[in-house]
């Protein structure tokens, strides 16, 4: 027997009929493809909020990345010359 539990949602009828024709294309059910998402929307949120939690312990520690460094840096995105990720450039001191 399943240890999951029953959980029913109301769904605008356009929504409804996109799950149900993408259950179809993946040969899957609707439930599946819900699941999925809800499972992704989870691990996305837990991995945002632990990035937040990082980037608050390191704002505490008084260092951090100059937006001018950190544009300097996105612009070798994509580039020949990509950089590695800056280091901290701005030093507060700490009260």
């Amino acid at each position: 027997m399943s240890s999951s539990s029953r959980f029913t949602m109301r769904l605008d009828p356009e929504l409804k009929g996109w799950l149900e024709e993408e259950a179809r294309r993946q040969d899957r059910s609707t439930a599946w493809l819900a699941k999925q998402a809800i499972e992704g929307l989870k691990r996305s949120t837990e991995a945002k909020r632990l990035m937040i939690r990082e980037a608050v312990a390191s704002a505490d520690q008084g260092s951090f990345v100059s937006q001018r460094t950190v544009h300097t840096w996105m612009g070798t995105w994509d580039t020949e010359h990509e950089t590695s990720p800056p280091t901290p450039d701005v030093h507060l001191q700490r009260r």
